[in-house]
């Protein structure tokens, strides 16, 4: 069982900068694949990014592919997802999710995903 808290949502002008922080519970956390998603007003969830147990292999939505960078760091069960250049279109609650395939590279698909956080607001004002 994983257990996922994600911190570091709040609000900010566009072109602005914030990073979001999920610390997960659990000694097997470089086993899991993870991954962001996030879910704007209205709209389904979608993928943001996804970086393999090892950190090695990374993978971007288009729409934030070069201005989003996620990160992890084993040794705190964290995983981040450095965002900039930001957007009023990037707003949306963000949440971060462990893929079940554990050693696998991840998952662009959240039906893979076993465990989700509860979510952290990003509000960008234009």
């Amino acid at each position: 069982q994983v257990q996922l808290v994600e911190s570091g949502g709040g609000l900010v002008q566009a072109g602005g900068s914030l990073r979001l922080s999920c610390v997960a519970s659990g000694r097997t956390f470089s086993t899991y694949p993870m991954g962001w998603f996030r879910q704007a007003p209205g709209k389904e969830r979608e993928f943001v990014a996804v970086i393999s147990g090892s950190g090695a292999t990374t993978y971007y939505a288009d729409s934030v592919k070069g201005r989003f960078t996620i990160s992890r760091d084993n040794a705190k069960n964290t995983v981040y997802l450095q965002m900039n250049s930001l957007k009023p279109e990037d707003t949306a609650v963000y949440y971060c999710a462990a893929d079940g395939r554990r050693f696998s590279s991840g998952s662009t698909d959240e039906g893979r995903y076993n465990y989700w956080g509860q979510g952290t607001q990003v509000t960008v004002s234009s």
